[in-house]
């Protein structure tokens, strides 16, 4: 057995290295192989036809995920200059047989789990440099001496430190991807490799992890050997990390060890991938944070112009900076290249690194300044590009069924990483030649909430200016990897988009306790079609309003389902059975409305939302509702002076809204609230609230502002600086156009008049003037 593993051709790759795949398929093309054995989850070997079939288009990756809840996860990212992938290419287009060795997706997932359990704490040693925590008792970064900075840092970090690069990127590239030497890669990286083992300082968890998928991967290289297969003919791809470790001297896994593996149901499904997911992982075999600049290394490669390399990237630069509007020269190209070549050559390197590139980029094209090219270089770098898979390929049933949707509702084209606006019309368009195609917006809006409930984060709906606005719709669509696992995940509660829509809410309305959320609940069944559910909800709601007085959540419930109501035409469901709870939740919350206003003035805030919701409710469904008891309510809370003066303002401002108080009632209700007997507080505090709605009416009553005048003018200067708290919050929503008719309100009270009044407004403030106002502006109103 030693011997034999002994035998086998070894080949170790950093994942995702474009140089990697370039010497593996060179040297595939010389030792001719009959198998190629690669890292990776070893279950997953009926996907590989799948993965180099006609019209899949990396990057994809292959997800395992678990069958029961919590959801676990594993995603192997693979690009087109992936190493495993080129040699799955290389396998097909030779007839070689393929393989995956590594530890299967159920074993892989119960190690997950069990560290996430973990509670173990990790050592010092373990920290980053860069992470935000610190050891209690710590000192700050900048104070740590130069020894223990070195200790926090990482192993790879320490490789780039000692050879003069400044991350480990820029290592690996100058000494690995731009060496193109026959077999230097593969020497190099066994060496590098050997290396990595000897110096880590990881845990001894993840050291037990390594060993355990080592001696896997041993022995399932030995069966293939045992199955016929010589070990001159088999090569095999690992991590630079585990080359040295699989060879003879080490043993293979047993059966007996291999039964003790903890395991987790797991299944497998491929996906599209994303440059930019990509271009957001690191460390050394996740990812790396250039994958298109990478796929420009491949292709030089492949085209034997690895040279032309420094110049096609800052074209590329320099042309995304034209677009972006702004000129930049040929010649300062060339110059860059020159000096990217120069840079490159201080440092001893054969070529220049994607760090050098940036440099030149910013000196030349960005002139100095990397903020004008930093767009163009990301564009450059990582790209949009994302990934590719026939219909059907190896997918859930949940995503076959997204999929059929997308085409059935023409969103197919917004399935892509780049940001695009969806605007929708529920209406029923009465052009169309078939029913589906007249209420298309509408299936898609029910599509996109349904995505929504079940966490698929796909797309985000925007506000519109206008609320009341219940046919149309704003959203933002982007397609993500994290959506397209999210997709993957759901298939846990259902095994269609509907189906597991139905099943979270039916789980959600289970553990619901509020009433809010009851009537959110409520709101999202009616926006996703789901009439059961929303059924459903409606029936817990009203159990739970009927157990509760308080008066905003009542308000808002009230408020909620009045809007579903008005959606019944657009959305195309009966909103009666939703009438008779509207109804109780008005009677309720006008009842609980005088409680709340005995409340401080931060609770106020919110009660006045209550207030308008159930306003709103009234006017909207004025022959459905108790009108005469909302009225009624209000009336009393206008009248009192026992609860927070701002909401008995705001019930009067209502009320003056309704034309239910003249100017005789108002002039003789502000003469009693702004006496001089009356706290400033209270008074101005009712002001504030009266000035909230329908200030066009206020304006036009000339008595109001005479009381007002007579008011400010009474007040001594300690209450005046307390009223001034009020009056400032109060017409400090007030445009510059209100506030001038204010002042000649004022100017015909003083006797001024109104042309006066305008005239003296528009003349430049005196120097005594402007020295009030700069007191007045320095003044600290909080003590007061």
């Amino acid at each position: 057995m030693t011997d034999s593993l002994d035998q086998v051709h070894v080949f170790g790759i950093r994942h995702l290295s474009p140089s990697g795949a370039w010497h593996l398929r060179r040297f595939l093309d010389q030792k001719k192989p009959k198998a190629v054995l690669i890292e990776g989850l070893s279950d997953a070997g009926a996907l590989i036809p799948d993965m180099t079939r006609r019209g899949t288009v990396p990057p994809i990756a292959i997800l395992a995920y678990t069958e029961d809840l919590p959801v676990g996860t594993v995603v192997y990212p693979i690009a087109r200059y992936s190493p495993e992938y080129q040699a799955l290419v290389w396998a097909k287009q030779n007839r070689a047989r393929a393989e995956w060795i590594d530890l299967p997706s159920d074993v892989f997932l119960a190690l997950q789990s069990q560290q996430r359990t973990d509670e173990t704490p990790l050592p010092d040693k373990e920290l980053s440099k860069d992470s935000p925590e610190q050891r209690k008792g710590e000192a700050p970064q900048e104070e740590l001496d130069v020894e223990a900075r070195h200790e926090r840092e990482s192993l790879y970090e320490r490789f780039a430190r000692h050879a003069g690069e400044p991350d480990y990127e820029t290592y690996w590239e100058r000494n690995f991807e731009h060496n193109l030497t026959d077999d230097s890669y593969r020497l190099a990286a066994i060496e590098f490799g050997a290396g990595l083992r000897e110096f880590d300082e990881r845990s001894p968890q993840s050291d037990a992890e390594n060993l355990v998928r080592e001696a896997y991967m041993r022995r399932r290289i030995q069966e293939t050997i045992d199955a016929g297969m010589a070990p001159e003919d088999i090569v095999v791809l690992v991590g630079a990390y585990h080359a040295s470790a699989i060879g003879g001297h080490l043993p293979a896994m047993t059966d007996d060890e291999l039964s003790t593996l903890k395991r987790r149901p797991s299944k497998l499904t491929l996906m599209p991938y994303s440059y930019f997911k990509l271009s957001s992982q690191s460390g050394y075999g996740a990812g790396n944070h250039a994958p298109a600049y990478f796929e420009l290394l491949w292709e030089s490669l492949q085209e034997a112009r690895i040279e032309h390399l420094p110049s096609r990237y800052l074209s590329m630069v320099a042309r995304h900076t034209r677009e972006q509007g702004t000129h930049r020269s040929t010649a300062e190209v060339i110059e860059g290249v020159r000096l990217a070549q120069s840079l490159a050559a201080l440092k001893g390197g054969q070529a220049p690194t994607l760090a050098d590139l940036r440099d030149a980029a910013t000196t030349l094209i960005g002139h100095g300044e990397v903020s004008s090219v930093s767009q163009s270089m990301a564009y450059v770098e990582v790209g949009t590009a994302i990934g590719q898979l026939p219909a059907g390929v190896s997918q859930t049933s949940i995503q076959d069924d997204f999929e059929r949707q997308l085409a059935r509702y023409k969103l197919t084209k917004y399935r892509t990483t780049v940001k695009q606006e969806l605007g929708l019309d529920l209406r029923e368009n009465r052009r169309a030649k078939s029913e589906e195609a007249a209420y298309l917006d509408l299936n898609r809006s029910s599509l996109l909430h349904r995505l929504r409930v079940i966490g698929v984060e796909f797309a985000v709906e925007q506000e519109t200016h206008q609320d009341s606005t219940t046919w149309a719709e704003k959203w933002h669509v982007q397609w993500s990897t994290e959506s397209e696992i999210q997709l993957v995940e759901a298939v846990l509660l259902g095994e269609t988009i509907e189906v597991a829509t139905g099943y979270s809410f039916k789980s959600k309305l289970s553990k619901c306790e509020s009433v809010a959320e009851a009537a959110s609940m409520v709101s999202d069944a009616c926006k996703c079609g789901m009439i059961a559910a929303m059924d459903q909800a409606r029936q817990r709601l009203q159990e739970l309003a009927s157990g509760t007085s308080e008066f905003r959540a009542i308000a808002h419930a009230a408020n909620r389902l009045g809007m579903i109501a008005r959606y019944g035409d657009v959305r195309q469901f009966d909103p009666e059975p939703l009438m008779p709870l509207v109804e109780d939740l008005f009677v309720q919350g006008s009842l609980a409305l005088i409680g709340a206003a005995n409340c401080d003035d931060a609770a106020a805030k919110s009660a006045v939302v209550a207030i308008d919701e159930l306003n709103k409710v009234n006017l909207e469904y004025s022959d459905r509702v108790d009108e005469n008891l909302w009225v009624g309510e209000l009336r009393r809370l206008a009248d009192s002076d026992q609860h927070n003066p701002l909401l008995s303002g705001y019930a009067c401002a209502i009320l003056l809204e309704r034309n239910l108080v003249d100017n005789e009632d108002l002039a003789r209700e502000m003469s009693r609230r702004l006496s001089p007997g009356i706290d400033a507080d209270l008074g101005a505090g009712w002001f504030e609230g009266l000035s909230k709605r329908n200030r066009y009416a206020l304006l036009a009553r000339q008595p109001l502002w005479e009381q007002l005048a007579g008011y400010v003018e009474s007040l001594e200067e300690g209450e005046f600086l307390r009223a001034l708290v009020f009056l400032r919050r109060s017409f400090g929503g007030f445009s510059p156009q209100e506030k001038r008719h204010i002042a000649e309100n004022l100017g015909e009270y003083w006797g001024a008049g109104a042309d006066v009044a305008s005239e003296m407004l528009s003349q430049p403030l005196t120097n005594e003037e402007e020295q009030s106002l700069e007191e007045l502006s320095d003044f600290d109103f909080d003590d007061l």
